[in-house]
């Protein structure tokens, strides 16, 4: 792979960490933001995910005890998206917010966001309700896929002023990685 200049991120963050609009962050794989960490991203900051599919797609994932504190704002906006799209912090801060190569309706690029809580959930089995249920997308080898409990306070951070585009990888038939996913 060319040298880009971005930071590649191919380790779970398990500590209290930023990501700054000077920088472009690359995300290597599924990257979990795992509980008891918070990943502060700055306004006007890039991350593009890495092509990746099946097992090996590329996805933010905030698991039960993370937190992700997003916040741009309506000038400098945090904008996740593809390694394919060569929008920069530059031209955020420029306000020029469109990906200078990639149509807006591509999709399936990478995977995408997504952040699972503790609170209650509707999920049932054949032997009735359940109080945690893995995410789709993520294998069930992954225990950070885990989403649900008993805590309907929880709080997982706070998304403002994001823009998620060119997600939605493909993981099997009926599975995927959605752009954002909620869950729990």
């Amino acid at each position: 792979t060319p040298d880009t200049g971005n930071v590649i991120i191919t380790e779970n963050i398990t500590a209290n960490t930023t990501w700054s609009a000077d920088k472009v962050y690359q995300l290597g794989g599924r990257i979990t933001v795992e509980s008891g960490a918070m990943l502060t991203i700055e306004p006007g900051t890039v991350i593009k995910g890495e092509a990746g599919t099946g097992a090996n797609a590329t996805a933010l994932l905030v698991a039960r005890g993370g937190k992700l504190m997003a916040e741009g704002t309506a000038a400098l906006p945090i904008i996740f998206t593809s390694v394919a799209d060569e929008i920069t912090p530059e031209d955020i801060a420029a306000g020029n917010y469109a990906s200078p190569n990639l149509d807006p309706n591509i999709n399936g690029l990478w995977g995408g966001v997504i952040v699972l809580g503790n609170a209650k959930i509707s999920a049932s089995n054949e032997n009735g309700d359940l109080s945690e249920v893995q995410i789709e997308g993520i294998p069930t080898s992954d225990a950070n896929g885990l989403y649900g409990g008993n805590n309907d306070a929880d709080n997982s951070g706070s998304l403002k002023y994001i823009s998620i585009r060119h997600g939605g990888t493909n993981i099997g038939s009926g599975n995927e990685i959605n752009g954002l996913t909620l869950g729990g």
